[in-house]
């Protein structure tokens, strides 16, 4: 079926494909498509968002998007090493550990843990994954780290931070770092777009 958004969203693909806009820059707003089109801004908007959902577009919405440079897919190879590039936004709060976090950190229900959440950054100065750690005090050594891995779906919030569509895939990584007593000091959840990502381990 032959529907009108889907037909501008294939020509606005093209556009990209063919460089008419580069990677970087900022993509036309959701009114002037529509102005240019000759078409609603309802349906220019439902065009645009299948393009995020692609990733061929980037940002947060109800804010300018730009064109996504072309992904590169990286190998995760080992989810307890220090994260080599740089960081972006951080937050640090105190939350209470509901039943699955006591029970990863060996604490009571209702303990009192500091939570500390990441943008990791790609080379290139753009979100690759997000870290949020959660731990008792203050951080400890650790001597050794245990990890499971399953697929996710995006988070409003994760998608807003990681500039990504509501609901995409991912993988989460459940890391928990433990003391040389074999006591666990850190559990940390990393998640990583899946299409930007590959395990190595």
């Amino acid at each position: 079926m032959d529907v009108p958004h889907r037909r501008l969203a294939a020509m606005l693909r093209q556009r990209i494909a063919d460089a008419t806009y580069l990677p970087g820059s900022l993509f036309p707003s959701v009114r002037s498509i529509a102005q240019e089109h000759g078409i609603g801004v309802g349906t220019a908007f439902r065009a645009v968002e299948i393009l995020r959902t692609e990733g061929l577009l980037e940002g947060e919405p109800r804010r300018r998007l730009t064109v996504a440079h072309p992904v590169a897919v990286r190998t995760l190879s080992d989810p307890d090493a220090e994260w080599p590039h740089g960081r972006g936004d951080s937050e640090h709060s105190s939350i209470r550990a509901d039943e699955a976090l006591a029970g990863r950190l060996d604490v009571p229900v209702r303990a009192v843990l500091i939570q500390e959440r990441v943008e990791l950054l790609d080379p290139d100065g753009r979100p690759a994954m997000l870290l949020t750690a959660w731990r008792r005090g203050a951080v400890q050594v650790h001597a050794s780290c245990r990890y499971s891995v399953r697929t996710h779906t995006l988070t409003r919030t994760e998608a807003d931070l990681l500039g990504l569509p509501l609901g995409m895939l991912a993988l989460l990584v459940e890391r928990t770092r433990y003391s040389v007593a074999d006591s666990p000091v850190e559990a940390a959840d990393l998640v990583l777009p899946a299409d930007r990502w590959q395990l190595g381990f």
